[in-house]
């Protein structure tokens, strides 16, 4: 018989390793967290006991075990053009006055999770194009980051069941960028995928060989870390951006741990955060 109980030892030593491998800080009282993800790994490979799991997951001893641990823990939901304004904001200003200095420029999506927001961020590059033909010969590269190995093979394959196109894709988005995949899912077009490449990284981390962007998506991201990784990290972008370049945080997060690297820019609506000069 299986028990999915987590010991209160068991939890705090978890805790403590998953903050160190990937920045994550789970809370108090986050035990049902833990036996939600990894319930289904305990089947997979036959583990009486969540606490087993974890102490072989800790111990190193198995980096595949290790591996499918962090993934099942660092995943999470997202959907397509989520909050929607970044999306606008870059379709109706933000390349526009890009393209006034620029023909080239470069785009990164922190942490991508299952693929959504840099392909929505390419979705929006390619009607900005349409929505102005003298755009059309633009280079524009979107890198997108994970944690995860599983999830970024998912994004790289570009394949999506009915119930994850359902959540922000609209009808005619789903017409223009999908074709049929043979495994009965939709799947996103070539022209849209190839605007996308896909790294591995961790956003404890050095950045620096992914280069220097114009724009940088790290959303709903920061609120998983501690006050002190939150000014790393938000340091670090900082680095990686242009002169002038432009961050998006998530709705609930803000630059208040590295506030003298970047200012606010309000829109409407919506805000986003310039890099200081």
């Amino acid at each position: 018989m299986i028990n999915k109980e987590v010991s209160p030892d068991a939890y705090r030593q978890f805790r403590e390793f998953l903050q160190q491998q990937c920045g994550i800080v789970l809370g108090d009282n986050k035990q049902y967290l833990v036996r939600s993800r990894l319930g289904g790994i305990l089947h997979e490979r036959d583990i009486k006991s969540i606490d087993e799991l974890l102490r072989q997951s800790i111990s190193g001893r198995d980096r595949a075990l290790l591996q499918q641990v962090i993934d099942a823990m660092t995943t999470n939901e997202t959907l397509w053009f989520r909050d929607g304004y970044p999306f606008e904001l870059l379709i109706r200003q933000i390349l526009p006055e890009l393209a006034t200095r620029q023909r080239r420029f470069r785009i990164w999506s922190a942490a991508c999770s299952s693929g959504q927001e840099p392909y929505s961020i390419a979705m929006s590059v390619l009607e900005y194009q349409r929505l102005n033909p003298g755009a059309a010969n633009l280079s524009v590269e979107i890198v997108a980051t994970d944690l995860s190995s599983n999830m970024l093979r998912k994004c790289e394959e570009g394949t999506y069941d009915e119930l994850s196109l359902a959540r922000g894709l609209s009808a005619e988005r789903r017409q223009r960028y999908f074709q049929q995949h043979a495994s009965g899912m939709l799947q996103i077009k070539p022209e849209v995928r190839r605007m996308v490449s896909f790294r591995s990284l961790n956003l404890l981390h050095s950045y620096s060989s992914l280069g220097k962007f114009d724009i940088v998506f790290c959303r709903n991201v920061l609120i998983y870390f501690s006050t002190e990784l939150k000014q790393k990290i938000l340091q670090q972008i900082a680095a990686q951006l242009n002169p002038g370049g432009i961050l998006f945080l998530g709705a609930s997060e803000s630059v208040a741990a590295a506030a003298d690297h970047y200012r606010m820019v309000k829109c409407n609506p919506g805000l986003y955060y310039a890099k200081k000069d």
